[in-house]
């Protein structure tokens, strides 16, 4: 059974930085994509990164890009996202998600139409991130 764990949420004042993980257990796929998403009190989800496994191609979406950093530790199954400068307007529950790849990367895909839900099969739970003003 693939299981995607996120921890790392907090509460954190503007300009400050969080590191979010996404543990991934059971994922057979040799090649994949793990994806963040992002949802705010009445919004709809939203693509925030992307990393694609086959080769480490990345995609952020272009409120977040030169502030989070997305990355994976293959030995941990552990894909992380490095949130730095954050804004209010980063306020949401962030949630990973996993999706095997077949003939191309989600994340080239990504980077003409952006970061689709629709991709992703598999979901975390999510967890809470809140900026302070």
């Amino acid at each position: 059974e693939v299981q995607l764990v996120e921890s790392g949420g907090d509460l954190v004042q503007a300009g400050g930085s969080l590191r979010l993980s996404c543990a991934v257990s059971g994922f057979t796929a040799q090649r994949y994509a793990i994806g963040w998403f992002r949802q705010a009190p009445g919004k709809e989800r939203e693509g925030v990164s992307c990393i694609s496994s086959s080769d480490g191609t990345t995609y952020y979406r272009k409120s977040v890009k030169g502030r989070f950093t997305i990355s994976s530790d293959n030995a941990k199954n552990t894909v992380y996202l490095q949130m730095n400068s954050l804004k209010p307007e980063d306020t949401a529950v962030y949630y990973c998600a996993a999706e095997p790849e077949d003939t191309f990367s989600l994340a080239d895909t990504a980077q003409a139409m952006g970061l689709m839900a629709s991709w992703f099969g598999r979901w975390g739970q999510g967890t809470q991130v809140t900026v302070s003003s």
